[in-house]
C-alpha cells in the first residue's frame, strides 16, 4: 500500500514540474486582460492574440462572398423652407394697432341662378410671379402669418385653417388629400444610388438622396374660373374656381410642368382675408390676397377655353409654338370683351 501512495505522489510531481518546464519561458500574467507576456520579441512572435479577428485568403478562382452594402441617407431639402412655424412677435411690431387683421372676413358672393345665366364659359389661365405684375406672389419676408410666398400661404391654410387639397389627376375636385399626403409631394422621394467597388465589382454602400427643393422653385399657379353673364343683373360675373401651384419636373433632361395639387377658391377666401399682399410703393395700402383675386390684380395668360374645344384640349396641345399660344390667348380675352359689348343697344 506505501509502494502504490510513493509511486503516485512520485507521478503528480513529475506532472507538475513538465508543466512549469512547458511555461518557463513567459513572464507574469498580465494584470488587466489576464494574458502572459512575451519576454523577448521571438516569444511575441509566436504568441497568438485572439482578440483580433482571423483573416483567411480566398483561393484564387474561388467565388467571393459579398458583404451587406452599408445604406447613407442624405436629406438634402432646405430645412424651415414651408414647413417651418411662423415666429409670432410678442410686442407689437408697429405703430398702430393691427390686431383686427386676423378678425377680417370676406364679403359674401351674389348668389347667382342658374335660371339667370344667360350665356357662360370656362377659362384656364396661368400666373407667373417672374413678370414685375406678379412679384408679390414671391415676396420672401416674414410677418406673424409666417412666409410669406404665395405658396407658403396656400400651405398655411391647409395646415391652419383646415382647407382640402385634391389630387391634381383632374381639377373637378373628386380625389381629396390629406396634410401628410401634400407634404409627401414637397419632401420627394429618396433616389438610390448604388457605389460598386472597381476591383471586386461588389456594391458597397448605397446612398439614398432627396431632392432639393427650393422655395423659388414654385413661381406657376393655375387658375380655373368661369365667366358668367347674369341677364338679371346685366353684368358679367368672374368667379375663380380653383388654383393649383405648379412645379418644374425635370425627366430625361427634359422640364416639363407638374400640377401639385388643386385647392377649392371659395374655402380660401377666410385665409385670403386675414392676408396682407406685399406693396412695395407703400406699406399702409396694401390690400388682402382676397381683394387682389377678386379685383383681378395679376397678370396672366390664358391656356384653355371651353369654347370652341369639343376635344377638351389645352392651347399647348393644338399651337406649338408658344408665341402663337399667347396670341391665341389674347384673342380670347378680345372675344370676350366684344361679346360683352354686343349685348347692349344704343
Amino acid at each position: 500500500m506505501k509502494k502504490r501512495f510513493s509511486i503516485i505522489v512520485l507521478f503528480s510531481a513529475a506532472l507538475i514540474g513538465s508543466q512549469v518546464h512547458a511555461q518557463s519561458g513567459y513572464g507574469k500574467v498580465g494584470k488587466t486582460t489576464g494574458k502572459p507576456v512575451a519576454k523577448n520579441a521571438a516569444a511575441n512572435a509566436n504568441l497568438k492574440d485572439t482578440t483580433k479577428p482571423k483573416t483567411t485568403t480566398t483561393p484564387v478562382g474561388a467565388p467571393s462572398i459579398a458583404a451587406p452594402a452599408v445604406t447613407f441617407n442624405y436629406d438634402t431639402i432646405i430645412p424651415g423652407s414651408f414647413d417651418a412655424k411662423p415666429e409670432v412677435a410678442l410686442r407689437n411690431n408697429f405703430a398702430t394697432d393691427r390686431s383686427q387683421i386676423k378678425d377680417r372676413k370676406p364679403l359674401e358672393y351674389e348668389n347667382l341662378r342658374e335660371d339667370d345665366n344667360f350665356w357662360s364659359e370656362f377659362i384656364w389661365r396661368e400666373i407667373d410671379a417672374r413678370e414685375k405684375m406678379n412679384q408679390s406672389f414671391m415676396y420672401p419676408g416674414r410677418d406673424d402669418n409666417g412666409d410669406q410666398r404665395f405658396f407658403t400661404i396656400l400651405l398655411n391654410a391647409i395646415k391652419n385653417d383646415s382647407v382640402t387639397a385634391f389630387a391634381p389627376e383632374n381639377d373637378r375636385f373628386t380625389i381629396p388629400m390629406t396634410k401628410d399626403q401634400v407634404m409627401g409631394i414637397l419632401s420627394g422621394s429618396y433616389d438610390t444610388i448604388s457605389v460598386t467597388d472597381p476591383v471586386s465589382g461588389t456594391v458597397e454602400k448605397t446612398i439614398s438622396k432627396r431632392p432639393k427643393f427650393i422655395p423659388d422653385s414654385i413661381y406657376t399657379f393655375r387658375i380655373k374660373e368661369q365667366w358668367i353673364f347674369d341677364k338679371e343683373a346685366s353684368r358679367m360675373f368672374i368667379r375663380i374656381i380653383g388654383i393649383a401651384p405648379i412645379a418644374k419636373q425635370v425627366s430625361g433632361g427634359k422640364s416639363s410642368p407638374r400640377v401639385l395639387f388643386w385647392l377649392y377658391y371659395p374655402d380660401l377666401r377666410k385665409s385670403f382675408a386675414k392676408v396682407d399682399v406685399y406693396n412695395p410703393k407703400n406699406f399702409s395700402s396694401r390690400m388682402t390676397w382676397e381683394e387682389l383675386f377678386e379685383g383681378r390684380y395679376f397678370s396672366s395668360y390664358i391656356i384653355k377655353s371651353s369654347a370652341n374645344n369639343p376635344g377638351d384640349k389645352s392651347l399647348s396641345s393644338m399651337i406649338k409654338d408658344p408665341l402663337f399660344r399667347l396670341l391665341e390667348g389674347e384673342n380670347i380675352k378680345t372675344r370676350i370683351f366684344n361679346y360683352e359689348q354686343d349685348l347692349w343697344q344704343y
